[in-house]
């Protein structure tokens, strides 16, 4: 959930679908953050601006997607430990709630069309989310997106799974849960990187740069 949508518009390789996927599919997993709500860290960064010396550029030079950022989505350090990481790394001046408030600005509202493609799916075939995210973000995004929330019948979140994308064993640990083989499901993401990862450990999988690449994906497969 919690990477910028803005990470979609770097060059990378074309649609990831080739050709329909097998009639055999039995469940679909979506990402959440750029494919059902939209999230975008440069609000993050403003609110934080004011608790820093620093400018808003330079904040934007020394955010990054570190290792403390992978180990927080894990949920192998928590908030307090994350957000003093943020606390050092940015110079800022802010209590840990001012940074959690920062945190949590970044969802800038659902995707709507995506949610209702996934509520019609739901009546035919079952619908799964999978988010790298943080108990933080995940209780931000469950109490302004209720609907999505209640689009999918689990959801899959990193920092209580363990594991994140792009890594191979995040997707096995899915397949496991659901009780399904990897080809069974077509996953629904983002980043390139994770739909090449998730073809990798044997999804299907799409590459989601607007609401039409899901409705297309879903047309092919005869779920739509």
């Amino acid at each position: 959930m919690s990477r910028p949508r803005a990470q979609t518009a770097l060059p990378g390789p074309g649609p990831t679908t080739q050709g329909p996927p097998p009639p055999d599919t039995q469940a679909l997993l979506f990402d959440l953050g750029g494919v059902l709500v939209e999230v975008d860290f440069t609000r993050a960064l403003e609110a934080w601006e004011p608790f820093s010396a620093l400018g808003i550029d330079e904040l934007r030079r020394r955010f990054a997607f570190d290792e403390a950022y992978a180990r927080h989505e894990r949920g192998e350090i928590g908030a307090p430990t994350y957000f003093a990481h943020l606390i050092d790394a940015l110079q800022l001046s802010a209590s840990v709630e001012q940074v959690e408030a920062g945190w949590n600005s970044v969802f800038a509202g659902e995707i709507v069309e995506t949610r209702q493609l996934v509520e019609a799916a739901r009546q035919r075939l079952t619908c799964c989310a999978f988010t790298n995210t943080n108990a933080s973000h995940m209780r931000a995004w469950s109490a302004l997106y209720p609907r999505v929330v209640s689009a999918f019948d689990r959801i899959f979140a990193s920092h209580q799974m363990g594991l994140r994308k792009p890594e191979r064993a995040a997707f096995e640990y899915i397949c496991r849960s659901l009780g399904l083989p990897p080809g069974s499901i077509l996953f629904f993401d983002d980043l390139i990187e994770n739909v090449q990862a998730a073809r990798q450990a044997g999804l299907q999988a799409v590459w989601v740069r607007s609401p039409r690449d899901v409705a297309e994906a879903l047309h092919s497969a005869g779920i739509a």
